[in-house]
């Protein structure tokens, strides 16, 4: 537990100590090293931190991420895989180091890479006040402590998706699932922001103070905004900070420089400060309107991406924290010998509320809420309000602020007999607004504020007596799940136990897509299979049903070769994987009957990958009917959500076999299910296509962001260690590059003297590899344009090789444009618009083709622009 400095009756009390900072207590002349013992100094009883045991070194699942330099904990439970780190400590070593947290068990929420912010860095650290100030401020690390008063506070920080696993259990929600330990506590040292703010002097009209960090995110950097008058509220403790618990503050919660916003949801205490905007408008950042906020129930996840207003209601927009509690002791899956136990158990937990309202009961009931008892409650907070010095080079200016900005920690003796008697423990908490939590859980599409009571449940068995939380944040686990297994309903409100008189209402089964032709019950056996699963006549199986791929040969977007490949297997792992709904409801025209079970568990039982142990080097390593195994055998950053992912063929000197303008597909184990669940997806190469043994792959890692589950298969793809083994199969495409001017697109040959790019983020790997192939063959005379559209300047991919493509003679034209240039930039700005196009497509002519690859959005509307202006469908490729 926390360590306390205690009181002590002597005759001759020394003074008060003035200065705690860099873990020493000054006493008059005497320096003495903290925490102290009890019988070393007459202070008031106030918590100290307990002794931190902050980690050095860089745990080996965080090597190759672009958190390589934050050391980390090895306790903490990490809740969205390796990268970015999202993380609650367990909940029992947390409770058991009391009121005030370590930082290395302090719960950490970051959308994306930690800022490296080295020690010579942080005096020159700058940050700026502006917007609607009459004296805009530009400030460095050293005036933000010298120039201001500072204050030392005790603040309990939360998340707002604390306890959300419970959420995701009843209806899978945006967010990912934290426990009940998305909270922690700290003493924090820094000045209150209403100085750096007043010395701005705001102008009238001034509603709002918008904040931004330095983590650079998918969507820009993070920011957020709260009230001006919440801000210049003294009642309000909303400050910035340097020092947590006495020591600076660690990478990951901020260092140098964060805020700190007492009673309102962690997502407000902006990490990484940078700025301070004075506005008359809440803050207009990507992650103000796309995260903390809860929609109303009725809202699902399909609504709230079709419809952005639903976003923008400031209205639903968290800011106070709500009521909430939690049971710490008994732990979940804790047992009780009956036979052994005392005549009490003391129950424990903690419970917290927003907005600087205090805790005013905890109850706990034993019999399905129809009867409480009241718990103890603690307020440790309180023991500060009684001290008149500093800590840690800040004040402590609480004696005449009623304001509670920190967790109480509530306890109950419960008789064992009860316990025996009783099938749950149940714990709920009110403020003194009366704000009750409730009984029901609200879900909502974020997950957001899960606040209804904590329930125990107590199962016995031999003699014992077992308690279970509602989930297990380590894993699978929790009464919850397995409620939701046994088919009970978890939203009727109790906790899946039919009443007396309730109807079982069966749950509606899934509606799955039917893709076999009505009234065909033909039955072929695997013969005849066989003899029509030609190039010519590609008959393939998906989930036992046969189809003849003959008629869209010509028609399928990624080309004949795909269904050729196909012909003569079981498909469905990679069809089901790879195919939408709308392709899944195309099959019935091309289905043709059933294989019969023996033929389908002997094409089943037929190996799918060819041995990794081939002595010919010269044969290709991709064979577009069956999968070959390659070893990833290095990973480069390139930027924090870019990679180059390195594959090691079969032998050196092997070539891959991928024509020029062709993807291959990429099959690798979901870590997300259990058994042999896979994620299959394609990619075109940067490396060049006469390299020998190995292969590189430009990917980018599309990690979890608010309100959108990050790429499955990039995601796992970062994750995997080296030397993991990844299956690859192809190749796949309707394009194909022959050279000087020759293209194949959809099995027939052109010839083209122009090439126009239009690419955006990743999507330049497949027109690079073209672009290569035209400037690197002296006597290719096709000219060639790429429009390159990408967010931020460090956006661009291959930048070195493009800028030498233009350099090396007239071929090739490269114009990138930035939809969000920084102030160095000083190429064009916006998006790839109808002006652009028009500008480098000119007239639509039969020698020029256009290609194009990007994100949806992008293609869609290019194309849009493209038939606009005249350009024919059959001079347009999307890879």
């Amino acid at each position: 537990m926390s360590t306390t400095l205690t009181q002590v009756q002597t005759d001759t009390a020394p003074s008060i100590p003035r200065t705690l900072k860099s873990g020493q207590i000054k006493v008059e002349e005497q320096e003495i090293s903290t925490p102290s013992s009890p019988d070393t100094l007459h202070t008031p009883d106030i918590p100290l931190p307990p002794p931190s045991k902050e980690p050095s070194e860089i745990l080996s699942i965080d090597k190759g991420t672009p958190d390589s330099h934050v050391p980390r904990d090895p306790r903490l439970i990490r809740l969205t895989g390796v990268h970015p780190f999202n993380v609650e400590a367990p909940l029992t070593p947390l409770f058991q180091e009391g009121f005030l947290t370590s930082p290395e068990l302090f719960y950490v929420r970051n959308h994306g890479p930690v800022p490296h912010v080295r020690d010579e860095e942080i005096p020159t650290w700058e940050i700026t006040i502006e917007g609607l100030v009459e004296n805009p401020l530009t400030l460095n690390f050293k005036q933000v402590l010298q120039n201001y008063d500072q204050i030392t506070a005790p603040i309990t920080l939360v998340c707002a998706g604390n306890r959300r696993k419970e959420q995701n259990t009843v209806r899978k929600s945006k967010g990912f699932s934290w426990g009940p330990a998305g909270l922690s506590t700290a003493l924090f040292t820094g000045p209150m922001m209403a100085d750096i703010i007043r010395s701005a002097k705001p102008l009238r009209g001034a509603k709002y103070v918008c904040m931004e960090g330095a983590d650079k995110l998918p969507n820009g950097y993070y920011g957020t905004s709260v009230k001006l008058n919440w801000v210049l509220d003294p009642n309000r403790g909303i400050m910035l900070a340097h020092k947590m618990n006495g020591t600076d503050l660690t990478p990951d919660h901020g260092r140098p420089l964060r805020a700190v916003v007492p009673g309102q949801i962690g997502g407000r205490s902006v990490k990484w400060l940078k700025k301070l905007i004075v506005t008359d408008a809440p803050s207009d950042n990507w992650y103000h309107i796309y995260d903390n906020r809860v929609l109303p129930t009725m809202v699902s996840p399909d609504m709230s991406s079709q419809d952005p207003s639903w976003w923008r209601d400031e209205r639903y927009a968290i800011y106070d924290l709500n009521v909430n509690s939690a049971a710490a002791y008994p732990q979940h899956k804790e047992t009780l010998d009956l036979a052994t136990a005392g005549p009490v158990y003391t129950a424990k937990g903690y419970a917290y509320a927003g907005g600087g309202r205090r805790i005013t009961r905890v109850e706990i009931s034993l019999d399905k809420g129809k009867s409480w008892r009241l718990a103890n409650i603690e307020y440790a907070e309180d023991k500060y309000r009684d001290f008149e010095g500093t800590l840690y080079g800040g004040r402590v200016d609480m004696a005449w602020r009623e304001t509670c900005f920190c967790w109480s920690f509530w306890s109950l003796d419960v008789p064992v007999a009860d316990l025996e008697t009783s099938d749950a423990l149940l714990i709920r908490a009110m403020d003194e607004a009366l704000s009750l939590q409730p009984k029901d859980m609200y879900w909502s599409v974020l997950g957001m504020m899960n606040n209804p009571w904590f329930r125990v449940t107590i199962t016995k068995e031999d003699g014992k007596l077992l308690f279970e939380h509602p989930t297990d944040p380590t894993g699978p686990g929790g009464w919850m799940e397995k409620i939701k297994k046994a088919g009970g309903d978890l939203t009727n409100g109790n906790w899946g136990e039919r009443q007396e008189g309730e109807e079982i209402v069966e749950p509606e089964p899934v509606q799955e897509v039917n893709m076999k032709k009505e009234g065909v019950n033909r039955m072929i056996d695997l013969e005849e299979f066989k003899r029509n699963s030609s190039d010519e006549k590609p008959w393939f199986v998906v989930n036992g049903e046969v189809y003849d791929g003959t008629a869209f040969l010509e028609g399928h977007p990624g080309g004949a070769q795909s269904i050729i490949s196909a012909a003569g297997t079981d498909a469905s792992e990679e069809f089901l994987e790879i195919h939408s709904e709308t392709a899944k409801k195309m099959m019935p025209d091309y289905h043709i009957g059933t294989l019969d079970k023996v033929s389908l568990l002997a094409l089943q039982t037929t190996p799918s990958s060819t041995p990794a142990t081939t002595t010919d080097t010269h044969t290709p390593f991709l064979t577009p009917k069956s999968w070959t195994k390659a070893i990833l055998t290095k990973k480069t950053t390139v930027s924090w959500d870019t990679r180059i992912f390195t594959l090691s063929l079969t032998h050196d000197s092997q070539p891959l076999g991928l024509p020029t303008g062709q993807h291959l597909m990429l099959k690798i184990p979901d870590p997300t299910v259990a058994g042999k669940s896979s994620i299959i997806r394609s990619y075109t190469p940067i490396s060049q296509t006469n390299q020998l043994g190995t292969v590189d792959i430009l990917i980018k890692i599309y990690f979890d962001a608010p309100g959108t589950p990050g790429g499955k298969m990039t995601t796992a793809l970062d994750r995997l260690p080296l030397d993991s083994m990844i299956e690859c199969k192809g190749p796949t495409g309707r394009f194909e590059y022959l050279g000087a001017g020759k293209v194949i697109v959809g099995g027939k040959e052109r010839s083209v003297r122009r090439f126009v790019m239009i690419c955006g983020g990743t999507g330049i790997t497949p027109v690079f590899q073209v672009l290569r192939a035209v400037v690197q063959d002296e006597k290719d005379e096709t000219r060639c344009v790429l429009l390159d559209g990408n967010r931020l300047e460090e956006d661009i991919l291959c930048r070195t090789e493009l800028s030498a493509f233009e350099a090396a003679g007239e071929k090739c034209r490269i114009v990138h444009t930035l939809t969000k240039g920084t102030d160095g930039w000083t190429g064009r700005r916006g998006r790839i618009d109808e002006e652009l196009i028009k500008e480098h497509a000119g007239a639509p002519d039969e020698e020029t083709m256009i290609l194009v690859c990007g994100p949806e959005a992008m293609e869609k509307a290019s194309k849009e622009i493209l038939l606009k202006l005249g350009w024919e469908e059959s001079s347009l490729h999307y890879f």
